[in-house]
């Protein structure tokens, strides 16, 4: 008997089960509300996007909510599948991905260039003080190895001849080895800059990578961080595109003007920063809002560079007109 009271108790409860899913699947359909994720990656690239955990876009027909993944290759993969429709991605993989037949465009530059080339040998105090020395760069064929790559030859520098670049750590080992003097130089950048620079008091930033990139002919300052969005969905819901860029670009105009409060949500929502560490590295992280149409010659600038160095990671050709999105509004 007992058994049976339990048999009917577990249907009666499966049916409320089903009963709820269905009653809310239908409500969703019937009031035409759709769910949309707007996908940022842990980290610095994160940052600037912060606010909208908070206040996510408020877009009619959508429910929207924000997501952080722990990585690049997860956000490369919801693209390339279909499921991202709005996310993060650094330049070159945006592009790469664009041109494996996915239809993902950049919709807007959301951080520029923000490299520090750190020291704590005395004896370097210029580019050309690097000849015969070691200087550890994270992210071995991205962005700031081939930007870094492009500034030593401008010097005729030649790594692995005039001088070694190391691979072996990634960004929050960096900042430790220098702190403990297990690395003395570095190219770093935020917010593990300022995290070595506040640890090691005889560390010093040696020149201003930026400013060499513009030396040698970069259209202003290279991106590092790119808004995609999935093509299709864009073109079928231009308004919604519209909004969500207005709300990304109000929360990196907030993140800039009260870094304090910026990294207290980025502690908060777990992007992998400690609230202090994230307000001081804010001031010197470049973030902005760039429409990719109007910072096309920046991004095509980098491009070229990936070209030089690995065609095969930006698609093995520069991107099309198709990729730089245009509201047709």
């Amino acid at each position: 008997m007992m058994k049976s009271l339990l048999k009917k108790t577990a249907l009666i409860l499966l049916l409320l089960v089903f009963s709820s899913s269905f009653l809310h699947a239908r409500a969703a359909g019937e009031t035409g509300v759709k769910d949309l994720t707007v996908y940022v990656i842990k980290g610095p690239s994160g940052v600037g996007l912060v606010r909208l955990f908070e206040e996510p876009p408020e877009i009619p027909g959508y429910n929207v909510r924000v997501e952080a993944l722990a990585q690049q290759d997860l956000m490369a993969a919801r693209f390339i599948s279909g499921e991202a429709q709005v996310g993060i991605l650094p330049p070159n993989m945006a592009a790469k991905i664009a041109s494996a037949s996915a239809d993902v465009r950049a919709a807007a530059i959301l951080g520029n260039g923000m490299l520090s080339l750190l020291s704590s040998d005395p004896g370097i105090m210029n580019i050309e003080d690097l000849r015969g020395k070691t200087v550890e760069v994270a992210g071995q064929g991205a962005t700031p190895d081939f930007v870094f790559r492009k500034i030593l030859a401008s010097h005729a520098l030649v790594p692995e001849r005039d001088l070694n670049l190391r691979y072996s750590l990634a960004y929050p080992e960096i900042a430790q080895s220098l702190i403990a003097g297990r690395v003395t130089t570095a190219l770093l950048p935020e917010p593990f800059a300022t995290m070595a620079l506040s640890g090691k008091p005889d560390l010093k930033s040696v020149v201003n990578i930026q400013d060499e990139w513009n030396r040698i002919g970069g259209s202003g300052n290279y991106p590092m961080t790119l808004l995609a969005i999935n093509g299709a969905f864009a073109q079928a819901n231009q308004d919604a595109v519209r909004l969500i860029l207005d709300a990304v670009k109000n929360s990196i105009e907030w993140v800039v003007s009260n870094p304090a409060e910026a990294g207290a949500l980025v502690e908060k929502h777990e992007l992998g920063l400690k609230a202090g560490v994230a307000a001081a590295a804010i001031p010197k992280s470049n973030y902005v809002f760039i429409p990719a149409s109007i910072g096309r010659p920046s991004l095509e600038a980098l491009f070229k560079v990936f070209l030089e160095n690995a065609p095969a990671s930006i698609g093995g050709a520069l991107p099309d007109d198709k990729f730089y999105w245009k509201s047709d509004g």
